[in-house]
């Protein structure tokens, strides 16, 4: 007798984090989206889901008083798999569930590796206002494939973010969907965390510190700081190869 398959999990959104209880405003969201891999039929990642906590709970810990509301999401499962593009349905089923949730709400759609492919993917959702892509995993070019998509991205703010060591999602290719990103829309910038590799521990507080400037600047109006209004500023390829400084954030939250 032939073994059925486990069925796969419906996607969901995690627990929230920020300003959340009796009497609380949200006015911002921002999903965070894990990483995965490109095929693949296994159940989501509990590890890959758990590596995207912090970013979370710092953006919700720095956006609290602006009503900020964070969430991670659970995918039905860890493979991007091609044509189905599954990690990005799940990023717009995701972005479906907040307005149902909390009304009309601006949301920014924040992945990490095939997280960041998803978020970029799915950021033609009509209540996303920005996406922060981190060593966003881009398919190899191949003549016999189309390219990335970007007309989607046209009216929000995009900041990508990679290390230049990045082995497993390569950083070059992110540059070339970058440029092709600015040519439809001009709010695009790119940093690059040089010697850190793809998950960015090196340098992380400052990641996570261009994460929180980025979010609260979108969703908020919040001002930039100096070095991404200059990246959003400069053209290519200097705005799309902006040096994250070793330090960043230090200075802006004394």
């Amino acid at each position: 007798m032939a073994q059925q398959a486990i069925p796969l999990p419906a996607a969901r959104l995690g627990r929230a984090v920020g300003a959340t209880g009796t009497g609380a405003t949200v006015s911002g969201v921002v999903l965070v989206l894990p990483d995965g891999d490109p095929v693949s039929a296994r159940r989501p990642s509990p590890f890959a889901y758990a590596a995207a906590l912090p970013l979370a709970r710092r953006l919700a810990r720095d956006g609290r008083a602006e009503g900020l509301v964070a969430h991670g999401v659970h995918y039905r499962g860890h493979g991007w798999n091609g044509g189905d593009a599954r990690l990005a349905l799940d990023a717009e089923w995701a972005a479906d569930e907040v307005v149902r949730r909390y009304g009309d709400v601006q949301v920014c759609l924040a992945g990490h590796g095939m997280g960041g492919r998803a978020a970029l993917r799915a950021a033609g959702h009509p209540a996303v206002n920005s996406v922060l892509a981190l060593a966003p995993w881009v398919p190899p070019e191949d003549l016999a494939t189309d390219a990335e998509p970007v007309k989607q991205l046209v009216g929000r703010r995009v900041m990508i973010v990679h290390g230049t060591d990045d082995g497993r999602s390569d950083p070059e290719l992110s540059y070339r969907l970058a440029e092709r990103a600015k040519k439809a829309n001009r709010d695009t910038c790119r940093f690059e965390v040089h010697s850190d590799g793809h998950s960015m521990r090196q340098h992380r507080s400052e990641v996570h510190a261009l994460a929180v400037d980025f979010v609260l600047g979108t969703l908020f109006s919040r001002p930039y700081a100096r070095p991404v209004t200059d990246a959003f500023a400069a053209p290519p390829p200097l705005g799309l190869r902006m040096p994250l400084a070793s330090g960043f954030g230090d200075s802006l939250h004394p």
